[in-house]
């Protein structure tokens, strides 16, 4: 008798595991429903297909399930694969242009600075000055014993002051007027090399009237505030003070263009280093002509840990205390010695795993310091306020620290350094960044919290939180703007009271964070962290204030790109023919006029671009400067154009004028705010001098006893 099942003994064992599911011998049905026989439902009985799987002895039934999970994993990558891969294909690449000029340089810059119609790039062993409406290098000075690392320059009206920063971090003044450049004066040069000092970050207030050097030496570090006497500089420029020394004649310098000067000439130019010939000379150097040195106002250190006091009683404080400024801020704290070595006691017994470190060395707190030009935030004498009225306040926030620290400008060195106020924050502050004419001040704690102020107004926005899991890493401030339509621009009368930065994060997210005096800050996520594209990811912003709405991105694969932050679009991008080696971390060199539609980008094209080149074989590569003008390229060609509303249009626009006539409205209620807070502090004064008058006539009571 022949079996009914014929076939391989795949097909078999298949059979066999459909066998588990069936009861009783099979059978065809005949096609009447009521012919079917009547079984009941607890006669069936299904079985799981792994149960038989299950039942496997060891070690097959590892085997398989070992194999099925290599399986499972096999096609979720499989999977992904193929969903990035459609992601690529309908991913649309931008627009790349490419630069319109190129300026050739001999060496990796020391820092780049624009000022004017002027280019400054730190060289060895000196600077270089370059005429940016032909890019042609007009003056070099090359008498520096080292090279510059980084350089400043800073409009004075129709002059300018630049600033160089040598290897030994000595700053120097250089005063540019007209066609002379003049020597100031060098900060921190020393005659005692251990005693010099060294300069490690540098701030100017708008207009060129204070300046501040963060300086480091001894194991310690310190800001030095100057105030620059510009309006003197400017009459001694003009009439110069020849003294003895001058009345000797001069080397003239041939202007032929086929002739190169000599070394060690007035000019100081090197033609030995120059990539090409320079044809026309505009600047010379004029030396032993004595200036007016700037004025040294303020010595600031870190601010000192909270100790003990000498107090006895709050009696003695309120009596000996003049002034009420900063108390519950975390700067006038009182607190008897033993409270606070109890204090101190508890706390290292806590965390003494965590505080015992050996080699650990407690480092430096380092100061990030802002000038600030306001009229609400203190009174000042006219001496100390600037050309538009309004008074410069200094503030800083040291690293760790919780407060944002205000001091006023009309000091002189002798007097006590003393802060006017201290804003505490409830983390310490990270990120600090002041907007351009000192109009909003934003401030970034460290657990990702952003504290946005209205300093022309003097009124706090409000408090934002990032997303969970973003902290931030800068704080870009924008030129307030508008879209009509379809196009971004900037309104012709100035609006108040309304502010938008782009705040970058440090797991590479793009941030919109807007606000007004009516609504309370909002965010918006320009960019997120590419997970499939890790080379995209965004390490420098830049706002191109020439474009209304418009930011650079530049990225990790040395990419840089232009958004509209608007619509969170790229517009283009923006190649330059640089090669690195991919290993290399790029910290892009680069600036972004303030008034005009271009940007300066640094790059090194070397020779050889394999694989095998090492980073050290780029210090002799060609160097470039490129640049990036905006009204050149097609898509951006209309942009820089009529990019403002007029006053008109927005009266015309319902959606505008409701915002306009919400401004005034605002506007009234603000004044009255400040009317009722000179009120109050006026009152809190009177409520200070009689609580003092009060205990000092409860402690003579208490000294009669």
């Amino acid at each position: 008798m022949m079996s009914p099942f014929k076939g391989s003994q795949a097909q078999k064992q298949r059979m066999s595991r459909m066998s588990v599911f069936i009861k009783g011998p099979l059978e065809i049905p005949s096609p009447t429903e009521t012919d079917w026989p009547k079984d009941d439902e607890k006669d069936f009985v299904f079985l799981d297909i792994d149960r038989e799987l299950d039942s496997l002895p060891q070690p097959y039934r590892m085997i398989n399930k070992v194999l099925n999970q290599l399986f499972d994993q096999s096609w979720e990558v499989i999977e992904e694969r193929e969903a990035l891969r459609e992601i690529e294909k309908n991913r649309v690449l931008p627009t790349i242009y490419p630069p319109v000029t190129e300026i050739q340089i001999n060496q990796m810059p020391g820092g780049m600075a624009v000022s004017q119609d002027y280019l400054f790039i730190g060289g060895a062993k000196g600077f270089s000055i370059y005429n940016l409406e032909n890019f042609k290098r007009i003056y070099v000075w090359e008498k520096f014993k080292v090279d510059v690392v980084s350089i400043w320059a800073t409009d004075l009206g129709n002059e300018v002051l630049i600033v160089p920063v040598d290897e030994m971090g000595i700053v120097r003044f250089f005063y540019l007027y007209k066609d002379s450049l003049f020597l100031i004066k060098a900060i921190n040069e020393m005659d005692d090399v251990t005693k010099q000092s060294t300069c490690l970050k540098m701030e100017f207030s708008q207009g060129g009237d204070y300046a501040a050097f963060l300086l480091q030496g001894a194991g310690e570090i310190w800001l030095e505030v100057y105030k620059l006497p510009k309006e003197t500089w400017l009459k001694e420029a003009e009439f110069p003070q020849l003294g003895p020394s001058q009345k000797k004649k001069t080397k003239q310098v041939p202007t032929t263009p086929d002739v190169a000067p000599l070394e060690g000439m007035e000019t100081g130019l090197r033609p030995s280093l120059s990539p090409y010939t320079v044809q026309e000379l505009n600047i010379s150097f004029k030396s032993d002509i004595k200036f007016t040195q700037p004025v040294l106002i303020m010595k600031i250190k870190p601010p000192k840990a909270i100790a003990g006091t000498t107090f006895k009683s709050p009696l003695e404080i309120f009596s000996k205390i003049e002034d009420y400024y900063g108390l519950g801020s975390g700067q006038n704290h009182f607190i008897k010695d033993a409270q606070w070595e109890q204090h101190v006691e508890i706390f290292y017994a806590s965390y003494k795993k965590y505080l015992e470190r050996e080699g650990d060395e407690e480092p430096l707190s380092m100061p990030t310091f802002h000038f600030i030009c306001t009229n609400t935030l203190a009174t000042m004498p006219m001496d100390a306020r600037s050309s538009s009225g309004g008074a410069w306040i200094l503030g800083i926030h040291w690293t760790g620290n919780h407060n944002f620290f205000l001091y006023p400008l009309n000091k002189t060195l002798k007097e006590k350094t003393d802060c006017e106020n201290v804003w505490p924050c409830a983390a310490p502050i990270v990120v600090s960044q002041i907007s351009s004419f000192s109009s909003f001040l934003a401030l970034a704690c460290e657990d990702g919290v952003l504290i946005l102020w209205d300093m022309a107004q003097g009124f706090l926005f409000g408090v934002i939180a990032l997303p969970e899991g973003c902290f931030c890493q800068s704080i870009h401030f924008l030129k307030f703007f508008l879209v009509h339509e379809g196009r971004n621009m900037y309104p012709e009368s100035s609006v108040k009271s309304e502010v938008m930065c782009v705040v970058l994060c440090t797991d590479a997210s793009l941030h919109l964070v807007t606000a007004s005096g009516t609504k309370g800050p909002t965010s918006k996520v320009l960019l997120e962290r590419s997970m499939s594209h890790a080379e995209e990811d965004v390490c420098k912003v830049a706002p191109v204030p020439a474009l209304p709405g418009m930011v650079l991105i530049f990225s990790k694969n040395h990419s840089v790109r232009l958004m509209d932050v608007a619509t969170a679009k790229i517009i283009c991008a923006f190649a330059a023919p640089v090669s690195y080696p991919p290993e290399m971390p790029w910290a892009p060199l680069f600036i972004v006029s303030p008034h005009h539609p271009y940007f300066l980008l640094y790059g090194a094209h070397p020779d050889d671009t394999d694989a095998t080149t090492s980073t050290d074989d780029y210090s002799d590569s060609p160097h470039s400067v490129f640049y990036f003008k905006f009204e050149e390229y097609p898509l951006l060609k209309d942009l820089p154009q009529n990019c403002t509303i007029s006053q008109k249009d927005l009266e015309c626009n319902q959606a505008f004028s409701q915002m306009l006539s919400l401004e005034k409205r605002c506007e009234q209620f603000l004044q009255k705010s400040f009317q009722k807070l000179l009120n109050t502090q006026v009152k809190g004064h009177d409520h200070w001098t009689r609580l003092r008058r009060h205990s000092i006539f409860l402690q003579k009571e208490n000294l009669k006893k």
